[in-house]
């Protein structure tokens, strides 16, 4: 798999745009009217505050509390980066409240103190515990995350969780139980070698001591070898209570007929030789970051029987901490959990390996571009499965239940399933699927407009996203000025730039242009004019002839310009079936409207091919289609001649025996709330329509612009279908970001 390239000006960009930071707080109710500030505020706000004085246990009821994480660190232990203190810590932080919010849909705070006292900040986080449903401690250095977690622990009836600990424990432990399983060996019959007698070293041998590893069988080794009984070099507390009875001294010895292997160390602390003297079938969860004591590759080259774990997300079975912390506290909230304990963690634990063992969903393995099935390479879920989030939190609840940790038990389990599944943000899971896609394809994607910088920064970021080769349409000096100006001189090496003028296919091009439009009043100057000056057309000859896989341009011309100039290489006119279909995603929710570029006032048999266009498209983002035909009118009234068409059109697809959902006419509020659907019993809809076919092509834009500026709502498109080869044309005010998720779409074929 392609590695993706970071440059840190792309990655401060990332922190900088549109706003500093990665987060914002929203308002979850009502602020509008002074009846809104008087009961949010005072006076209103005094009935809430007697209640909980009264029974505090009710702050769970009237307050955020119970969906709120603080995020704490000090900065003393970054990322394996180091002590770099409290404020460098915030990035990180702000990340990892981003991550609670994305996967479990929990609230979090990050908060940086600026000390190394452990006990200062026992004191600090014990003081602001009442604000917050959990805590997580993060990037706190050895031994002090020891002391700060355990003592909060004593002193907060809330849960205490050092991710960098018990987060690594969790994921390492699902994995070993998959693992052991394709290998047919048992845990307390396998001899284990840890190397890393940091937190995370720590944690994960407690936690698969727990699991039944029998501790004579239990080797750590640090970077002074064996942690054994006796040694007095480099000891403290928490490793001495893990020192083996053994004669063992070095890691390259204690490797010796080892089954398994758990690294949190550094590079290449294990060789091949290491490997090689393994038992049969060995486990290496190589997991240092970023780069594994031993990779892949190198172990396989001497073990074919190995089964391997990385902390990298470009090589399979990647043990990452967000398959586990996002889940294990969405379970403790939910039961108004007093601490997370063993139970919890290790009920994370075979969730996370149970639904490994699952067959895997068709949008799972879409998102991967590749087959997924339970085995060598698959040991661990992919963090972006969606079943995570109502597979794991339900079986950490149970625990929690079952340990008497919960102050609120959940008492209907199915209910309960069914809204985690509800607070699944769709938007974010096909956004990730479809550059997943992407990535596998490697398409050569065509960038028409390289004098325009935010093309040239999408294409850089195309490339070094993994997603493909970047060919850039412009001249090689202006490319190269404008590169530099953003700060991305060195990506000039990277991209291809195509420059028509000393193209070497140009004649062939022209030949083949003049071919399609001698006809149509075209001489061959004029021929010449448009494919070598040109650049969309030049671009689509490029596309037409395999010189590229896929085209995006548009952010420099109208649309409706663009289009014109594309269709003098490729049929993509009404006529030929060619179709706009544009998705908005707005707070969890992707609704695809069409037609917004080619169709200006369709009839119903257009309106039928409308349709059947945008459910290709839907079905290639992963969605089931439900279209309805919207208009002012629903079933027939008010009866209006504009309207009329809009009735017909279903019957156009009676006729033609399509295979998605579909009804109208509709308003647009019967078509997309379920409440207001219910008044229509004879609906043929299951649910709400999430694709919506509009009068006329002034309509789409209407509402997606509307959307767009007053909703805030994230649009992409309009996406072409229906055309022979993949073309994608970008608006004039697109950003880079809109501009490489519609490469994305060309790449992935989508429609």
């Amino acid at each position: 798999m392609t590695r993706t390239k970071i440059t840190p000006e792309e990655a401060l960009a990332y922190h900088l745009e549109p706003r500093p930071g990665k987060y914002d707080v929203v308002a979850s109710t009502p602020m509008a009217t002074q009846r809104d500030l008087s009961l949010a505020y005072s006076p209103g706000v005094a009935v809430p505050v007697q209640a909980i004085a009264d029974n505090p246990a009710t702050a769970y009821d009237y307050t955020v509390k119970g969906n709120m994480v603080a995020v704490v660190s000090n900065g003393t232990a970054i990322l394996g980066m180091g002590n770099l203190g409290a404020l460098a810590s915030k990035p990180v932080m702000e990340g990892k409240a981003v991550l609670f919010k994305r996967f479990a849909d929990v609230n979090a705070i990050d908060i940086e103190l600026a000390t190394e006292d452990a006990d200062e900040i026992i004191k600090a986080v014990h003081l602001m515990s009442p604000t917050f449903g959990g805590i997580n401690l993060e990037d706190i250095k050895a031994p002090e995350c020891f002391i700060i977690e355990s003592r909060l622990k004593e002193l907060c009836d809330i849960p205490v969780f050092h991710d960098d600990q018990h987060g690594t424990a969790v994921i390492c432990a699902a994995g070993l139980i998959n693992a052991l399983e394709i290998s047919g060996k048992r845990l307390e019959d396998c001899r284990i070698v840890l190397n890393g007698a940091g937190a995370a070293g720590i944690a994960c041998l407690e936690l698969i001591k727990t699991m039944g590893a029998r501790p004579d069988n239990c080797i750590m080794c640090d970077t002074k070898g064996v942690v054994w009984q006796g040694r007095t070099e480099g000891m403290n507390q928490w490793k001495s209570a893990h020192a083996a009875r053994t004669d063992l001294r070095t890691l390259e010895e204690a490797m010796v007929g080892a089954d398994v292997f758990l690294g949190v160390s550094a590079k290449g602390a294990v060789t091949p030789d290491m490997v090689a003297s393994m038992a049969d079938n060995p486990v290496i969860f190589a997991m240092a970051n970023p780069d594994p004591e031993i990779t892949p590759e190198e172990a396989h080259a001497v073990r074919a029987d190995a089964i391997v774990a990385t902390g990298r997300s470009d090589y399979p079975n990647q043990v990452n901490n967000v398959l586990g912390f996002p889940y294990l506290f969405r379970g403790a909230l939910d039961i108004h959990a007093r601490a997370i304990n063993d139970e919890m963690k290790l009920a994370c634990a075979r969730a996370l390996a149970a639904l490994a063992r699952e067959d895997v969903p068709d949008e799972v393995a879409m998102a991967y571009g590749r087959k997924l099935a339970f085995g060598r390479d698959y040991i661990i879920p992919t963090p972006f499965d969606p079943r995570l989030i109502y597979v794991v939190p339900p079986a950490v609840a149970k625990a929690g239940m079952d340990t008497g940790v919960a102050r609120r038990p959940i008492i209907d389990m199915k209910a309960y399933e069914a809204g985690l599944k509800a607070r699944m943000d769709p938007t974010a899971s096909i956004l990730q699927g479809v550059h997943a896609r992407a990535r596998q394809a490697q398409a050569r994607m065509i960038f028409a407009e390289g004098d325009d910088p935010r093309v040239l920064r999408a294409a850089v970021a195309y490339q070094r996203s993994g997603l493909g080769k970047a060919l850039v349409v412009g001249r090689e000096a202006d490319v190269k000025e404008k590169l530099d100006a953003a700060g991305l001189g060195d990506a000039v090496r990277e991209l291809e730039v195509v420059n028509a003028a000393n193209s070497r296919h140009l004649d062939a091009y022209k030949d083949f242009l003049y071919g399609r439009l001698q006809r149509q009043g075209h001489d061959r100057q004029d021929i010449h004019r448009l494919a070598a000056r040109d650049r969309h057309v030049f671009a689509a000859l490029m596309l037409q002839h395999g010189h590229g896989d896929g085209l995006v341009t548009g952010a420099t011309r109208k649309s409706a310009h663009v289009l014109n100039l594309i269709n003098t290489v490729f049929d993509a006119t009404a006529a030929d079936g060619a179709v706009g279909v544009t998705a908005l995603l707005h707070k969890g929710r992707i609704v695809l409207i069409g037609d917004t570029l080619v169709q200006e006032w369709p009839e119903p048999d257009d309106l039928a091919t409308i349709a059947i266009r945008a459910a290709g498209v839907a079905r290639s983002l992963g969605l089931e289609p439900r279209v309805a035909f919207v208009s002012f009118s629903t079933f027939g009234y008010p009866v209006s001649e504009r309207a009329t068409k809009m009735h017909r059109a279903p019957a156009v697809l009676d006729a033609m025996k399509v295979d998605f959902e579909y009804e109208g006419e509709m308003t647009v509020d019967v078509a997309l709330n379920p409440e207001q659907m219910k008044h229509y019993p004879f609906c043929r809809l299951t649910g709400p329509a999430n694709i919506l076919v509009v009068p006329a092509r002034h309509s789409a834009s209407i509402s997606v612009k509307l959307m767009q500026e007053m909703a805030g709502a994230t649009v992409i498109g309009p996406i072409l279908t229906g055309v022979k080869k993949p073309i994608q044309i970008c608006s004039t005010n697109a950003t880079v970001n809109d501009i490489l998720n519609m490469a994305v779409m060309a790449a992935c074929r989508v429609g």
